[in-house]
């Protein structure tokens, strides 16, 4: 009937709020909140030694936390699994090439680069995690600033790293192209996005889709037990590409509206 117990469609979203910024001592944050999902992500910039096997170009590492607040599961050790997984996910996703153009973080070829540390803590989860921190990785990623630098050689040949006073006088990362995760849940003979933890409870496999904002498949993964048969896949996947597509379009305009406030935006952070 294209009807859920909350009154959406299949394809419809719950209203999202996104808010960057919050965090104070980091480079970049966001917090999402999608539901009773809610997510903060923090995104730290150090300096680092690029990989040997990609000696010009600075790289991503992911940790996640899920805090015992979250959920009673998640009591003990509970949630490290979950947070494994949705980090190695957030790798699979980033692992494209166009994602983020990891040539501009760097800083000398072979010795210095930027690495970006992605820390996302889960603080409550009310269904459909990983697109509600998909959302808040790549608001982050847009909040992100990281300072100039100037390497300096002086007459021995030795090089000295000067970074830039000004906080102004930053790189800032061109997130277009980063993939937002669709979750497609199979609830009978339908599937709908944005699934609450009723709706998974009812759903016996599910298929995550990375989707970019010009609407290009990056990763999938299936997820549950039950099986997906060839015909569903395919139309949940172009299910997935129309509604990441219109994803991407809300997220980044609140994100330009938000940035067009500039400092005078009255923050909410945890007190909202």
């Amino acid at each position: 009937e294209d009807l859920r117990v909350d009154g959406r469609g299949c394809e419809d979203y719950r209203c999202a709020e996104v808010e960057t910024d919050v965090v104070s001592n980091t480079s970049g944050s966001a917090r999402v909140k999608l539901g009773h999902t809610d997510i903060l992500v923090g995104v730290k910039a150090e300096m680092g030694t690029p990989k040997l096997e990609k000696p010009d170009e600075g790289y991503l590492e992911f940790f996640v936390d899920c805090s015992a607040n979250a959920t009673p599961e998640f009591e003990g050790r509970g949630g490290e699994e979950l947070g494994t997984e949705i980090a190695n996910t957030l790798y699979r996703v980033f692992s494209s090439e166009s994602s983020v153009d990891l040539k501009s973080l760097c800083i000398n070829p072979r010795e210095h680069c930027w690495v970006l540390y992605v820390d996302v803590l889960l603080l409550e989860c009310g269904g459909n995690l990983f697109d509600a921190i998909s959302i808040a990785v790549k608001a982050a990623l847009f909040n992100t600033r990281i300072p100039k630098v100037r390497v300096l050689e002086d007459e021995e040949g030795s090089k000295e790293i000067e970074l830039s006073d000004d906080p102004y006088d930053c790189i800032r990362l061109n997130v277009d192209d980063v993939p937002c995760i669709v979750t497609l849940n199979k609830i009978g003979y339908r599937h709908v996005v944005d699934a609450t933890l009723q709706e998974e409870a009812c759903s016996l496999a599910s298929l995550l889709i990375s989707v970019t904002s010009k609407g290009a498949l990056t990763s999938m993964k299936k997820v549950g037990k039950g099986s997906l048969d060839p015909e569903s896949i395919f139309e949940m996947m172009e299910t997935g590409k129309r509604v990441g597509k219109s994803l991407h379009i809300a997220l980044q305009k609140i994100l330009d509206e938000e940035e067009s406030l500039g400092t005078s935006r009255q923050k909410v952070g945890f007190l909202g």
